[in-house]
């Protein structure tokens, strides 16, 4: 089947998304019509400080294991070293090659390979319990064990498993999720996804599905909210982003089922949506 103007007509909500307009170039060059709706943003984290004291431990030889939950992440870690010394960063990149290092998915490995570099170890499934059933067929009693955390979340689950093994657990945040989008623009979305003329939205991160939630629970539009994703397709990336939108009661339709990028959710839509292969 040819792909071309398969999604003709319909109007597909995307939230923001750091790949945001390639999605929707994506979407449209189908015929689909875009509603660009950004929820949230990625920003350094406020205090630097305590990210260049973990890069100059690391580099010290701290720690053996490495667990990267995100590409982000990494990337904002390189960024930091770079701001603080460039001494700092070339020791960073260094001591990467040397550590053990375990992606939680295919984004931080892609920016591992950015920099000449390979995971060591690949999460059986790019969520805590996958990177925990990865962890579970090794030794790390005696371990130090540095992990990425995603945004500001403390990861309590993967941190008492690693702590539960025996390893001392050396935890890092270089980035925060900031409400960038003031809450009646928020509010101005549930009202569009309401009226019925949505075909579907498509969610590309759980801190987008929190943000949503957010507003609709402050705005007193939760009921609402909950009406019109129920009317309409709704699409998640990932079972991260899946699992955060069924824990607020949303039937997901679509996820792909292996690799969590966004052309193969694109081409999920194009399956719903398009004309039945001959």
């Amino acid at each position: 089947m040819n792909d071309d103007q398969t999604l003709d007509g319909r109007h597909i909500a995307l939230p923001e998304s750091r790949q945001l307009d390639l999605f929707a170039d994506m979407l449209e060059s189908r015929g689909a019509r875009v509603l660009r709706c950004p929820l949230v943003d990625i920003r350094d984290a406020p205090d630097p400080a305590p990210i260049v004291a973990w890069l100059e431990a690391f580099n010290a030889g701290r720690c053996d294991d490495l667990i990267l939950l995100t590409g982000e992440g990494l990337r904002r870690l390189l960024s930091a070293a770079r701001r603080a010394d460039t001494a700092l960063h070339d020791g960073f990149v260094s001591r990467l090659s040397q550590v053990r290092k375990l992606t939680r998915g295919p984004k931080p490995a892609r920016a591992l390979r950015e920099i000449g570099l390979r995971s060591d170890l690949a999460a059986a499934e790019p969520t805590t319990d996958g990177v925990i059933t990865t962890l579970s067929s090794l030794s790390l009693e005696g371990r130090e064990v540095g992990v990425q955390l995603y945004g500001s979340d403390p990861n309590h689950k993967l941190v008492d498993y690693l702590t539960g093994q025996g390893a001392q657990v050396h935890t890092v945040s270089p980035y925060i999720y900031a409400d960038e989008t003031e809450d009646e623009q928020v509010g101005a979305l549930i009202d569009r996804l309401a009226r019925g003329d949505i075909d579907a939205i498509a969610f590309t991160s759980s801190p987008q599905v929190r943000r949503l939630f957010s507003v609709a629970r402050k705005r007193d539009q939760q009921a609402q909210l909950l009406r019109a994703l129920a009317d309409m397709t709704v699409a998640a990336v990932g079972p991260l982003v899946a699992d955060a939108l069924r824990e607020r009661e949303v039937r997901v339709d679509l996820m792909p089922e292996s690799s969590y990028f966004m052309k193969p959710l694109v081409r999920k839509l194009v399956e719903r949506f398009g004309p039945p292969a001959d």
